[in-house]
């Protein structure tokens, strides 16, 4: 197991390598909780369940952070059922000895539990391995599973963080997020009920802070910040941080959330979805004023905005104009998570780190009429 988790001294050694050995701008780099952090993170959400795949996960991971152009890596224990994990663990426990600057104090690792998830190295099929591995052993219970695919059950989400740092070959992960957790229960069981779970899952989460397993947590969404106030699965982010001052106090660890952004998904700087004291707000803005750092998924809509016929290159390249898009939007933004595992993509998406973000005028300039 790799010992330790990002601190200060070690993410700011990492960017200043970045900044000085491998051309990356210092503009790429931002504050967040007093880390040094890359304005690009890696994903590893899509992929087959093969040995290949595992292997261009692996190595995509290992050619971002020894670039210099990446230290934000982003997995979860369902992606690709288990093997994300375990080929971020195999290129972590490569690139957190004397490879990069910083080790793994220069590393900011993130996963996410709440899904349902089976083994895909095991020939066991699913719903068997869930039976077995959870409600046989009293981990989790039929009436514990929202829509046949996630739970918040809290034995069952000590046994995902214990199986994802095994998974990881970790001591300790940076975040921690709930994944998707108010779209899948929203429906069934309302938002006051909701509001209740999660306060069990984040007394959950701040006992796990103590033990040092995790630094901080968050919530993973698709929909939930960015719809409007009024349907089924809206919730509202003042709501979910007054949770975690409640039972962790003014210094809780509920400091990031991830959402979809992109220029086809743009609500989250757009819309009003949120609200602080009867003021409405963007999902953005909140997070801001609440001291929350966002991540944001799919600045390619899976490649499919590659085809944008409205959106400029940058360098020649369209997505690296989308992910310029995505990390100069707002504040807020930490960084845009992309999913890349052929080498050639990797290394025209990593170019980005070498390029200033925009600013407020110049990001209107540059994508005046795609917002």
């Amino acid at each position: 197991m790799v010992a330790g988790h990002a601190t200060e001294t070690g993410t700011s050694q990492f960017a200043d390598w970045a900044v000085g050995q491998r051309g990356a701008d210092r503009g790429h780099f931002r504050g967040f909780c007093g880390l040094s952090l890359s304005s690009l993170g890696i994903g590893t959400y899509l992929g087959d369940v093969d040995s290949e795949t595992d292997r261009l996960v692996e190595d995509a991971i290992t050619q971002s952070v020894s670039s210099g152009a990446v230290n934000v890596i982003d997995t979860a224990i369902n992606y690709r059922l288990q093997r994300a994990e375990r080929s971020a663990g195999r290129a972590l426990g490569r690139l957190a000895g004397d490879q990069v600057p910083g080790g793994r104090e220069g590393l900011f690792v993130c996963t996410k539990n709440g899904y349902l998830s089976s083994d895909g190295e095991l020939s066991m099929d699913f719903w068997s391995y869930i039976h077995t591995e959870f409600i046989k052993t009293g981990k989790l219970k039929p009436g514990e599973i929202a829509g046949e695919a996630h739970s918040m059950a809290i034995p069952f989400l000590k046994d995902q963080l214990r199986r994802s740092l095994t998974n990881l070959g970790l001591d300790c992960v940076d975040v921690l997020y709930l994944h998707n957790a108010a779209e899948s229960w929203l429906p069934e069981i309302g938002y006051r009920r909701f509001i209740e779970k999660l306060q069990e899952v984040f007394t959950l989460y701040e006992d796990e802070r103590r033990k040092g397993r995790i630094m901080y947590y968050g919530m993973a969404t698709w929909s939930c910040l960015r719809v409007k106030k009024g349907e089924v699965e809206h919730v509202n982010l003042d709501d979910v941080v007054d949770v975690a001052k409640g039972v962790g106090g003014e210094e809780h660890g509920f400091r990031f959330v991830q959402l979809p952004f992109n220029v086809a998904m743009n609500e989250a700087l757009t819309q009003r979805s949120q609200r602080i004291a009867d003021e409405p707000l963007t999902a953005f803005e909140a997070a801001k004023r609440l001291g929350v750092g966002v991540f944001t998924s799919a600045p390619l809509s899976q490649a499919r905005l590659l085809n944008h016929t409205r959106v400029p290159e940058l360098l020649g390249s369209k997505a690296l104009s989308l992910i310029q898009f995505a990390r100069s939007a707002h504040p807020a933004v930490v960084a845009p998570l992309i999913g890349q595992k052929e080498p050639e993509h990797t290394k025209e998406n990593l170019r980005v780190a070498t390029i200033p973000p925009l600013d407020e005028p110049q990001f209107k300039e540059t994508y005046q009429g795609l917002i």
